[in-house]
């Protein structure tokens, strides 16, 4: 067991090492911080942080960094979530509410929390098997040309050109379409598939190939939907802090592409609404490549209830504070905005 003011010097530590990345020395404690003791004091305070593997030397220097042990500590016990400005909530509104559908909503989202953490920011999309279908949309571009729109009450809006081999006159698109929206309108993705199986018998046999065409691209909008996918913004971040990591920061980066390593460490962080997590370092070094970073992370619903993650990941050496009370800010109002009847 540690002090109460060998916590405190571990906190000063931390913060000290991930705002200047320079080995932190007992004399520059004593120097930067009101703790009413000697330098040989604050010495012995970081032999008992190192006795219990709290922090490390790097090198022969006195300075000391905290270990992944350490950013555990400080995390749990001693981190303090810093607001956002009035500036930064003003921006999550307004760059945010500018948003025409769900693709757009988590493109924004990610640019804007790479921006306000500077590290590569991840946000998966809602889950869609709790997803219903809201809308279909079939418009017709040309006289063989057409667009099918699927609508999905999680503010999900999916288009996919198509070409039919015959002239589609308006009376037959507007007859499909309707038709389309009384079997599928309300259902649940999971369900949509084995409905598509069904839907061609419903229709008049005049125009076979325009229907089988319209529910073929469907489908393929529906499995395309059912799928656990990420968007992601600020990699050119890891360049920034490439010091940070002993090797390449190359295995990070292939292991943000694999996007399935990412899902699973979401998944594995077991992340509730409205709670924010760390995983630090070893914590997840089985995910490959990931072993000298830390991912941040909280969740968000939408109209559905599926549940997603929004997070950011980069060097163990991170603001924690900040980081953790951006994920949070931003992952709220996303809920508050794809909670919204009209998105």
């Amino acid at each position: 067991m540690v002090s109460e003011r060998s916590l405190e010097v571990l906190r000063v530590i931390v913060q000290d090492y991930v705002a200047s990345q320079e080995p932190v020395g007992s004399k520059a404690i004593v120097e930067r911080h009101s703790f009413g003791v000697s330098a040989a004091t604050i010495r012995n305070d970081m032999a008992q942080l190192e006795e219990e593997e709290l922090i490390t030397a790097p090198h022969t220097s006195s300075g000391r960094v905290p270990t992944d042990k350490g950013y555990r500590v400080f995390v749990d016990q001693l981190t303090e979530l810093r607001p956002l400005s009035p500036a930064q909530r003003q921006a999550i509104e307004t760059f945010l509410g500018e948003a025409v559908d769900l693709d757009d909503v988590l493109s924004r989202t990610v640019r804007l929390l790479s921006q306000f953490t500077s590290q590569v920011a991840l946000a998966q999309y809602p889950s869609f098997g709790s997803a219903r279908v809201r809308h279909v949309e079939i418009v017709a571009l040309g006289p063989t040309r057409l667009m099918t729109v699927l609508i999905t009450d999680t503010g999900r809006v999916d288009q996919r050109l198509l070409d039919v081999p015959t002239t589609v006159d308006d009376e037959a698109l507007a007859e499909l379409r309707g038709r389309v929206n009384a079997e599928l309108g309300g259902l649940p993705l999971a369900d949509v598939a084995a409905k598509l199986g069904t839907l061609p018998a419903a229709f008049p046999r005049e125009h076979p190939d325009l229907v089988h065409a319209v529910v073929a691209s469907l489908g393929e909008q529906i499995a395309a939907n059912r799928q656990d996918r990420l968007v992601m913004a600020g990699a050119a971040n890891l360049a920034r802090t490439e010091r940070d990591f002993r090797g390449s920061i190359y295995p990070v980066l292939e292991a943000l592409e694999e996007q399935v390593t990412m899902l699973k460490l979401f998944g594995e962080m077991e992340i509730e609404v409205d709670e924010v997590r760390a995983s630090i370092g070893h914590e997840h070094e089985t995910s490959g490549g990931l072993g000298e970073t830390s991912v941040v992370a909280t969740g968000y619903t939408t109209t559905g209830g599926g549940l997603a993650h929004l997070g950011v990941l980069g060097p163990t050496r991170m603001d924690y504070s900040n980081n953790m009370a951006a994920v949070r800010a931003v992952a709220r109002y996303l809920t508050r905005l794809l909670g919204e009847d009209d998105r």
